[in-house]
């Protein structure tokens, strides 16, 4: 049996409970050195066979998964926040379909969550966004065209892009070109929820020089909208003249 466990955006407290308890009684972990808290490996039994997969190929994580397997034992792949975003998971469970080898999944507490809480923020406040956008930069992996930074930034929404931090000069640029006036209320949070967390606020035009300037070169994600302003209208679902089905309205 295969566990893909979300380990959370990277204090150790916020795994959830069932990932815990999969840790606990894993025989083998196969974890995400390179962004996985390895505090985490403190819930591993004595004898558990640990693997760090920022050093292995997808062939090297199957072929430790299809030997535990055959040796009858648990394994659970812990992957960084939640593995359905960036976390390559599809590819590894068609691969155990192909070998009729059970899985399951247990989400984690995603980092876009974590940044929120790190900016004390809401994403969807009422008459400012709706609408929140998961996304990153085109690198050395590309991403479909009509999903181009640019186009997204077209409709105003709060933005949370991953995987860019390297990118921040050509990053602005799009948002900027796609309809972000310059002047919009940007976030770079770095490390968000870790011991080393950082968070540093910003406009969309000056992302790349704060950036520079604090030294942030990576695992960060930039958040991008008017939701980090101040403006903003009450929600209907407390206002006391909005009638619920658990609420009568007063006026």
């Amino acid at each position: 049996m295969v566990n893909f466990v979300g380990a959370g955006p990277g204090a150790e407290d916020l795994i959830t409970i069932r990932g815990a308890g999969l840790l606990k009684k894993a025989d083998v972990i196969i974890y995400a050195g390179s962004l996985v808290n390895p505090a985490l490996l403190k819930y591993a039994k004595e004898d558990c066979e640990i693997y760090n997969s920022a050093k292995m190929n997808l062939e090297e994580v199957m072929d430790v998964m299809f030997r535990a397997e055959r040796e009858g034992k648990m394994t659970v792949r812990l992957h960084t926040g939640d593995p359905c975003l960036y976390g390559a998971i599809r590819e590894q469970m068609d691969i155990l379909d192909e070998n009729d080898i059970p899985y399951e999944y247990c989400p984690g507490v995603s980092s876009f969550c974590a940044a929120a809480s790190s900016l004390n923020a809401e994403y969807t406040l009422s008459g400012v966004s709706q609408t929140v956008i998961i996304t990153r930069m085109a690198g050395r992996t590309p991403v479909p065209e009509r999903e181009n930074i640019r186009s997204l930034a077209s409709h105003g929404a709060t933005m949370v892009i991953f995987l860019s931090t390297g990118m921040l000069k050509e990053l602005s640029e799009e948002l900027i070109a796609g309809g972000y006036p310059k002047e919009t209320p940007a976030a770079i949070c770095y490390k968000a929820s870790w011991p080393q967390q950082r968070v540093f606020r910003c406009s969309v035009e000056n992302l790349y020089e704060t950036a520079k300037e604090n030294e942030i070169t990576k695992t960060a994600l930039i958040v991008v909208g008017n939701i980090l302003g101040d403006d903003y209208e009450l929600s209907k679902l407390y206002d006391k003249t909005f009638e619920t089905e658990y609420r009568k309205a007063t006026v």
